[in-house]
């Protein structure tokens, strides 16, 4: 549980999420096209343990800047969006999106835990590596349930598992070891942060991660609120262990100075091993080994 009070937390998160909004498509290799609806469509599709169906009226939380929503917009599988996030940063970012997508989307700065809808307004709640943010997950758990239908469903996907954090140290400690070789390798300049002490966003970003999830923690949360056919899978392995790695040289630095041919490199390696995850090791390793966990349920018709 997070040590910070719920306001710190809250004010952590507003002010990161506002800072990387800029660049968060960009860090974080998000896109809008065929490859991203298949994405999201994929991550969908482990958490509910079945093919989308059509939902008219869904609601995302913590929508950052549209990865989800846009895209499930764009494939067919919502009708229409509603997305909330607590930065006007992110929200700012995600309607400049759908603009260009031309794709309509309402948005409302809102706390999961004080959801500004009314009782059984949504088909879908669902959400994207969000839940870890939250300081009061029971209190938002019973909003989510408030808001959906009878018969309606819960989805969120790439909640981080706890085992799977520690295992994504590894890899993160290795690659700060090596990123200068790295760097003069790629003949790229180190980072700079001015005052040497790092970026506000790298000083924030330790404060908004406050929760790691084992599967059952997270299959609790949807149960305690009154959920039922709760499921929860995991996903990503050795793609995340690849994608830390990467990450982790990136952000040592100068961004402009990154080879396109690295990029490529490093999508289309994480691409290929979250293949090699779907097909091989997530349909025979328990949930709680992977980084991302996933979970669905549904209200009591």
């Amino acid at each position: 549980m997070p040590s910070a009070s719920a306001d710190a937390i809250r004010h952590a998160n507003v002010r990161y999420h506002d800072l990387a909004s800029p660049h968060y498509d960009a860090k974080w290799g998000i896109t809008y096209d065929e490859v991203g609806q298949a994405q999201v469509l994929g991550k969908l599709r482990k958490a509910l343990g079945h093919e989308p169906r059509h939902y008219r009226c869904a609601l995302e939380i913590g929508a950052g800047t549209g990865y989800f929503t846009l895209n499930l917009l764009r494939a067919g599988v919502i009708e229409e969006a509603v997305a909330t996030d607590i930065s006007p940063g992110m929200l700012a970012t995600l309607g400049r999106s759908a603009r260009e997508l031309g794709e309509r989307v309402e948005t409302a700065a809102a706390e999961a835990t004080e959801l500004p809808f009314a009782d059984g307004e949504f088909d879908l709640v669902f959400g994207h590596a969000v839940l870890h943010h939250l300081p009061d997950l029971d209190a938002a758990f019973r909003e989510f349930r408030r808001v959906l239908r009878p018969g309606g469903v819960l989805a969120f996907c790439g909640e981080p598992s706890r085992h799977g954090d520690r295992i994504a140290a590894l890899p993160k400690r290795g690659a700060t070891a090596v990123a200068p070789l790295w760097r003069a390798l790629m003949g790229a300049a180190a980072r700079q942060n001015g005052n040497g002490n790092g970026s506000e966003e790298d000083r924030l970003e330790p404060l908004v991660d406050v929760h790691a999830f084992t599967p059952a923690e997270l299959a609790s949360c949807a149960r305690g609120a009154g959920f039922d056919e709760v499921r929860v899978s995991g996903e990503e392995l050795a793609a995340s262990l690849f994608g830390w790695v990467n990450r982790t040289l990136e952000a040592s630095a100068d961004p402009d100075d990154v080879p396109w041919a690295w990029r490529v490199y490093a999508h289309r390696g994480y691409l290929a091993l979250q293949s090699l995850d779907r097909s091989l090791l997530e349909p025979r390793l328990p949930p709680a080994l992977f980084y991302n966990l996933l979970l669905s349920a549904r209200v009591p018709a």
